[in-house]
């Protein structure tokens, strides 16, 4: 589900009403933030629900409502961007950055998948095929990404398994979060890479 919400009340509404309904516990709920009050509410928002799952970025309609452009670059909506991300990380939830609308545009639509996978993003939502391809670009890590990724993790393990307090590849210091990160680069090259084949 991908209802509205401005409010933790909603989000509780939602839920009550799929325990009601008899919905098995995995089925999980996509919030959609496209109004002033939800990114105000955005933490309590996240926080409302197990079964909640994804955050949603209603650009257009967040939009609308602050009476604010859809301009190159998003500088009107960038605050509130920035702070359902925080939202979603806090939450430890899944947050996708709101569509593109102009399917004719693709320099336009690489630049702002861009700009969503580097505020901290966990996908772009769609609106036409031709758009799949360059957000799986945006969000998977480049080839030395991964390469380097790789070697992070085999060598934190190795300095792990040898005892060594401190680790470094290619001159930097590895800690845990460097790992995480790491790790997390390389699942997702391998659910593009999965998705590609599929």
């Amino acid at each position: 589900m991908v209802p509205k919400v401005n409010s933790a009340d909603d989000v509780h509404l939602v839920e009550r009403l799929l325990n009601e309904g008899g919905a098995p516990p995995e089925t999980m709920i996509w919030a959609m933030l496209e109004t002033p009050a939800a990114v105000e509410n955005a933490i309590e928002i996240a926080t409302a629900s197990e079964r909640l799952a994804v955050l949603v970025m209603g650009t257009n309609d967040l939009a609308k409502e602050l009476q604010a452009g859809l301009v190159p670059g998003r500088h009107p909506l960038l605050w509130g961007l920035s702070r359902c991300v925080n939202a979603a990380r806090f939450a430890g939830k899944v947050i996708l950055d709101g569509v593109y609308n102009n399917v004719r545009d693709p320099e336009g639509f690489e630049a702002e998948v861009r700009q969503g996978a580097e505020m901290g993003f966990d996908g772009k939502t769609l609106v036409h095929p031709l758009q799949v391809e360059p957000t799986n670009a945006a969000f998977a890590p480049s080839d030395e990404e991964l390469d380097y990724s790789r070697r992070v993790i085999e060598a934190f393990e190795q300095g792990i398994a040898e005892g060594k307090g401190v680790i470094t590849v290619d001159g930097k210091m590895i800690e845990n979060l460097h790992v995480d990160n790491a790790r997390r680069a390389v699942a997702i090259a391998e659910a593009v890479s999965a998705m590609s084949e599929g």
